[in-house]
């Protein structure tokens, strides 16, 4: 053989082995169905498979062991509307206009991935709680669901009344049945699980644990050691369990129809628990959440845990990706998130990716409860173990005022037993810890201090790591366009509030109008006596016991 007839061949044998890589239909021969499954406020170490022993999540555990398991899944944004809303365009809060906030109008120039992947061929449809709270509507003004077609008929008695009566694994039955053969489908499992209310005690007397299994290290440190907050934690666990259960009835289902080879299954969370310090903030336990996958036809080495940081701007990119959908022709935005499928099919566990480094995280306005309605607005950065947050408003109260009952944490037991502690010096940081106002920035070393109690950003030892991340996020945000870095954050504030029950809350119910909500109690409220005797704990004062109980 000729030297150049040589060439020629090694040539035609490099352009095949390339085009093959990069062929889609190679990777994966046919388009997957995908069952996203979705738990409402759920703290990622909550699971058996990481390491819970208080919590019992059968079907979790069975997707990530026959699947990944992912240790740094981050949402941008901690609270319900907004995390949901990363996930369905593939981008970041301040990437989002109106959708930046919680309880906000859906920008109608954003389509989200169900619209693009129904458009494209795939059965697409939900259960339970979809895209909410908020309001979504078309250009001309019609209702707009951004997941398609609800399934939320079917339904059931719940084990307590503040479990919700879909009955979801109906539901998606209904949804299979009206697949067409042939069809891939999308379907999202929105359990309303474990949303706060709860049944105070259900966890004992319906779900026969104990107080006792809650052990001293599964309080984090912010809260007091007391058995109403055991309860609590306790009531919190059998909701999840409950969730767990629904997407079992989910997999047997696939699995008796054969289904379950050709379907990706995604398990995870929109934001942490509905505890005082976790959701609705931007620290470790708000934003570092649960996630599972697993795909018997697609993820061939499984049982792997994969410690890349991800984000859930990714998932959007993923599912277009494995759809066949380009993103030119999804008739989305550009998208910010990347595509997970080089973690997918990879055999690789620990690191996979040298890029997946860090996480951007943030918020504008979550729920009302301060002057104008104005949020708490934070920005910050997860990398090497370590999270950075920028607070912008410091002179405002971070999670709503005092006497509007702190809004953005539900109302429940630990709550309320966080709230007594202002009138004790000696419980006194409890409080200070969930509701009293912060430092402009903050610095923690999430490896060893997940709880986030020790800002290191005081401290001169970490001023110049202070420093590293408050400029690679600078940087990075202002790449992604975000109007506070560009002195702009007032925009953000001025979008309205969907919710009309809610607008102008502080001066409605400083005028006497019964404007209480549904998610926080009477005993949530507190006077401007209590703010007073704030100040002067603040300043070191211990003579002030105030009897207001």
């Amino acid at each position: 053989m000729s030297k150049n007839l040589m060439k020629l061949t090694t040539y035609a044998f490099v352009l095949f082995f390339l085009f093959s890589c990069s062929n889609s239909e190679d990777k994966f021969p046919q388009q997957p169905n995908i069952l996203f499954a979705i738990m409402d406020d759920v703290t990622y170490m909550h699971m058996g498979a990481y390491g819970s022993d208080w919590i019992n999540t059968p079907n979790f555990d069975r997707v990530a062991a026959q699947g990944i398991l992912f240790q740094n899944a981050y949402t941008p944004n901690a609270k319900c509307g907004p995390s949901r809303s990363n996930i369905l365009t593939g981008r970041n809060s301040w990437q989002l206009e109106e959708a930046v906030n919680h309880w906000a109008y859906f920008p109608v120039k954003f389509k989200s991935v169900a619209e693009s992947l129904s458009e494209n061929g795939y059965h697409v449809g939900y259960t339970g709680k979809g895209w909410a709270p908020g309001v979504a509507k078309h250009a001309d003004g019609s209702p707009r669901d951004l997941l398609v077609h609800r399934y939320s008929e079917l339904t059931l008695n719940p084990p307590t009344p503040h479990i919700s009566n879909v009955d979801y694994a109906a539901n998606f039955e209904a949804f299979l049945k009206d697949n067409k053969e042939g069809e891939p489908f999308f379907f999202w499992y929105g359990g309303l699980e474990p949303h706060r209310g709860y049944e105070y005690g259900s966890g004992i007397a319906k779900g026969g644990k104990q107080l006792s299994q809650v052990k001293d290290e599964d309080i984090y440190s912010f809260w007091p050691q007391v058995d109403s907050v055991r309860t609590d934690l306790l009531d919190y666990a059998y909701e999840i369990e409950y969730f767990d259960k629904q997407l079992g009835k989910m997999l047997d289902q696939l699995e008796a129809s054969g289904q379950l080879e050709n379907t990706l299954v995604i398990v995870t969370s929109d934001n942490g628990m509905a505890f005082p310090r976790i959701k609705g903030q931007e620290y470790e336990y708000s934003n570092h959440l649960p996630l599972a996958m697993m795909w018997p036809a697609g993820i061939k080495s499984t049982g792997r845990k994969v410690e890349d940081l991800v984000s859930f701007i990714d998932f959007a990119p993923t599912f277009l990706e494995l759809a066949g959908i380009s993103e030119e022709n999804s008739g989305m935005e550009t998208i910010t998130g990347k595509s997970l499928t080089e973690i997918l099919f990879s055999e690789k566990e620990g690191k996979v990716t040298g890029f997946r480094d860090r996480v951007l995280i943030g918020k504008e306005r979550h729920d009302v409860g301060r002057p104008n309605d104005a949020g708490y607005p934070i920005r910050g950065m997860v990398k090497e173990g370590m999270l950075y947050l920028k607070n912008y408003k410091t002179d405002r109260w971070p999670v709503g005022n005092p006497e509007t009952g702190y809004l953005n944490t539900d109302g429940g037991a630990t709550k309320t037993v966080i709230l007594n502690s202002i009138y004790s010096p000696d419980t006194f940081q409890f409080w200070n810890w969930s509701f009293g106002k912060r430092n402009e920035e903050e610095l923690y070393d999430i490896k060893n201090d997940p709880d986030c109690m020790r800002n290191l950003a005081l401290e001169e030892g970490y001023q110049d790591i202070l420093q590293e991340m408050r400029m690679e996020m600078v940087t990075a945000l202002t790449e992604q366009g975000d109007p506070r870095m560009f002195g702009k954050g007032d925009v953000l504030e001025r979008y309205p509030y969907a919710d009309q029950g809610g607008v102008n809350f502080y001066e409605r119910y400083l005028k006497g109008e019964d404007v209480k909500y549904g998610w926080v109690n009477q005993t949530d409220f507190q006077d401007l006596d209590e703010i007073e005797t704030y100040q002067q704990l603040k300043n070191g004062s211990n003579s002030m016991l105030l009897d207001k109980k």
